[in-house]
């Protein structure tokens, strides 16, 4: 192993979690690295989690990438078309959020962004796949998947942002998920109509229930993203082909309606993604630290994915550095805990609030098993 190879931190995936996480730690003065391997843009057009609530707005003021990070193509949200608990769609506007409209984000762009932030202070990128660390002595061996081979990494400190598949910390750590909850989602593009020059413009995102779990769209810098969420036990096995995927949306009253509103392009084959809440107890430990969704993940039902991301990253990197600097780790670790335990106690507050809001179906298997709370307090279903 050469110096080269010999970091103060590691952070372990390029989302806004870990790319803010190395932007703090390079600022402070310290050599890090973020080890990912973001796809190629041909190979993956969009990615879901487009949705970034304004109460993002004056951490990334502090952290100086406003407004640069929000520009366009993004997209301000105008608030949204919501069919939940009642037949009849209601609208919520930005006014009923104390920090206005929000942004519906190309989020290959924006992570990007973030990412060259972190490398412009001074974060080194290295491309792989963060497999495992071990800790054999003063600071771990990080262990990394390069094309050809495996790297080691030697580093006093170490950052699990690689999402869910909590690389480093799942073998440190229990992982408890709320449910089973997936999400089946394409991204359509609509064509501007030749003779009217009408094109998709409209940037309410349009929520509906439905007795087999829920739909929604929104429009995004590249395009219209249309998911529905479901169990994968209840999944209509349709729903992984193209024409059965689009016709089960046509299908629904408003999601369809959106639809048809203009001439779209046939959908490709929907992606599948996990989008269960969970949660990983501890969130750090020695010589590691868990951020974004490798600590605690949302139902997409929450929009707070991002924000969370961007605040544990934010934090994550802070403590790391006051742990370099000296500063006794289990204090810092304990107020870091302090801060995501907070986070997860309101997202199931949030979470039982709304899903109980819909009763129309209580007795079909998909709401029926929401209304047994599947908390984020160490009670969930172990992984």
């Amino acid at each position: 192993m050469t110096r080269h190879d010999v970091y103060d931190a590691v952070v372990a995936g390029g989302g806004p979690a870990g790319a803010v996480a190395a932007l703090v730690l390079a600022r402070a003065g310290r050599r890090v690295a973020i080890v990912d391997d973001p796809p190629a843009p041909a190979a993956c057009a969009h990615k879901v989690g487009e949705s970034l609530p304004s109460a993002a707005a004056p951490l990334l003021r502090d952290l100086n990438l406003w407004p640069d990070s929000t520009a366009a193509p993004h997209l301000r949200s105008t608030g949204m078309y919501v069919s939940w608990g009642s037949p009849v769609l209601h609208e919520r506007g930005p006014v009923q959020d104390p920090y206005g409209a929000g942004w519906q984000l190309d989020r290959l762009r924006f992570d990007a962004f973030l990412r060259e932030a972190a490398h412009a202070a001074g974060a080194e990128p290295l491309r792989g796949r963060a497999m495992d660390a071990v800790d054999d002595g003063p600071g771990l061996r990080l262990l990394v998947r390069q094309e050809h081979s495996t790297r080691e990494l030697r580093c006093a400190w170490a950052v699990d942002a690689t999402g869910r598949r909590a690389a480093l910390a799942r073998r440190r750590a229990v992982r408890r998920r709320q449910d089973r909850l997936v999400a089946a989602h394409v991204l359509m593009s609509r064509q501007e109509n030749p003779t009217s020059g009408e094109s998709d413009r409209e940037t309410r995102t349009v929520v509906e229930a439905v007795p087999g779990g829920w739909w929604y769209t929104t429009l995004t810098p590249v395009g219209r993203i249309v998911a529905h969420l479901t169990d994968p036990d209840l999944a209509d096995p349709r729903l992984r082909t193209p024409d059965g995927f689009l016709g089960a949306a046509l299908r629904t009253r408003y999601i369809g309606a959106r639809l048809t509103a203009g001439d779209f392009t046939g959908p490709p084959a929907p992606r599948w993604s996990t989008a269960h809440g969970l949660r990983l107890t501890p969130y750090g430990g020695r010589g590691w630290l868990a951020a974004g969704d490798a600590a605690l993940a949302f139902d997409p039902l929450s929009s707070q994915g991002i924000l969370t991301a961007l605040h544990s990253g934010a934090r994550a990197g802070l403590a790391v550095a006051l742990c370099l600097a000296g500063a006794p780790p289990r204090p810092v670790l304990a107020s870091y805990t302090d801060f995501l335990d907070g986070v997860a106690t309101a997202y199931v507050h949030h979470h039982a609030k709304a899903y109980a809001m819909e009763t129309r179906w209580s007795e079909l298997p998909f709401w029926q098993r929401r209304g047994a709370v599947r908390p984020h307090d160490g009670q969930g279903l172990r992984e």
